[in-house]
């Protein structure tokens, strides 16, 4: 499907798509890969999902974000809106600074070219729970 398609496209198949979210049996289509070569040689592999895929991504994140957000610490300065890795560094001066002896930082470098995705997605209770047809089902109320 091509982006321009995209905008006729989810009015007539909303309550398809939905229902396979609502009961789970949404499946994505295949991603494209792309290799990009890093600078020590090796290569980064990014899936791109369809563009219907990321509407779908899109709208699920920004229903959970609603939900899951406020539970998030508030020292948390990566990938929030409103935050940078400046104010994390500068946050963390001013801890020192008030007599704090000890600041944690954590890099998760290459985490998601690490990680064992089958087990990442089996041990998710996000999912194994339900949580997205349950929040569907919450936006209808």
């Amino acid at each position: 499907m091509r982006v321009q398609d995209l905008k006729s496209y989810p009015q007539p198949n909303w309550e398809r798509i939905k229902q396979e979210l609502l009961t789970g049996s949404y499946k994505p289509r295949p991603e494209r890969r792309l290799e990009i070569p890093k600078p020590d040689g090796g290569v980064r592999i990014l899936a791109i999902a369809t563009e219907l895929d990321r509407l779908i991504q899109q709208a699920l994140h920004q229903t959970s974000h609603l939900i899951f957000a406020p539970g998030f610490s508030e020292h948390r300065y990566s990938f929030r809106k409103g935050k940078s890795a400046k104010q994390g560094v500068l946050k963390a001066r001013e801890y020192i600074q008030e007599g704090f002896g000890n600041v944690v930082g954590i890099d998760l470098a290459k985490f998601f070219d690490r990680v064992n995705h089958d087990m990442l997605t089996r041990e998710n209770l996000f999912f194994k729970q339900g949580m997205v047809a349950e929040m569907m089902r919450n936006d209808e109320k």
